[in-house]
């Protein structure tokens, strides 16, 4: 059972990684387009990012509780 955690977790921190990229991307096109404020799209990228590492967490916490 616990390789199978490992193999989801691994995909979702992938996952993680690809959000962050492209929460990136969208920063720098907001400051090539001349941008002051972060893009909305950022935002929603960061906070799906966080809920992913968190859900990766949980998985490869064996010893949490529910």
């Amino acid at each position: 059972m616990a390789g199978e955690f490992d193999q989801i977790r691994n995909r979702l921190l992938g996952i993680a990684d690809e959000l962050a990229d492209l929460g990136l991307d969208r920063l720098r096109s907001s400051i090539d387009a001349g941008g002051t404020e972060l893009p909305v799209d950022e935002r929603r990228l960061a906070r799906a990012r966080r809920a992913v590492l968190k859900a990766a967490a949980l998985l490869g916490d064996g010893d949490a509780e529910e």
